[in-house]
């Protein structure tokens, strides 16, 4: 048996292009860290950013990862799911990056948690040209964009 490769369309490989999702992943610090890579991987290959440019997307994205990993079903049996989904828009150059969840945005108690620690949102704000943070009873979704980006 031959091997068949496919080719993609151009809708197709344009979305494969602008788009990463990771859809339904268990929101624990493994599977956040294995996004992180994958993330950066194809952030890589697909923009023209400096070492800088890239470190402070990744991190950005990681502290939201790390939030939904660490904070989003705390007062869970085990971890539910987490959501990202990058886009690009070539048009405007903007790349958007959002990381959702349904956990809890409030401990089991009522109580925000571990005010201890809380540089993640910081560095988010910091790191983005603009991050929008939603967070509810019923889940957190944390936006974040970057201007100015061009495609590869």
């Amino acid at each position: 048996m031959g091997s068949q490769v496919s080719e993609m369309s151009a809708p197709e490989e344009s979305r494969q292009r602008t788009h990463f999702a990771r859809m339904d992943a268990k929101a624990d610090p493994v599977t956040a860290a294995l996004i992180r890579e994958e993330f950066s991987g194809w952030l890589r290959t697909q923009f023209s950013l400096d070492a800088a440019k890239i470190s402070d997307v990744v991190l950005a994205v990681n502290e939201a990862l790390a939030n939904a990993a660490e904070s989003a079903y705390a007062a869970a049996d085990q971890p539910g799911a987490m959501h990202v989904l990058a886009e690009y828009d070539p048009a405007a150059a903007v790349l958007s990056v959002t990381v959702t969840d349904e956990g809890s945005w409030l401990s089991a108690d009522g109580k925000p948690r571990d005010v201890a620690r809380g540089r993640g949102i910081p560095l988010m704000h910091a790191l983005a040209d603009r991050a929008v943070i939603d967070g509810s009873a019923t889940g957190t979704r944390v936006r974040l964009e970057w201007t100015g980006i061009d495609a590869v």
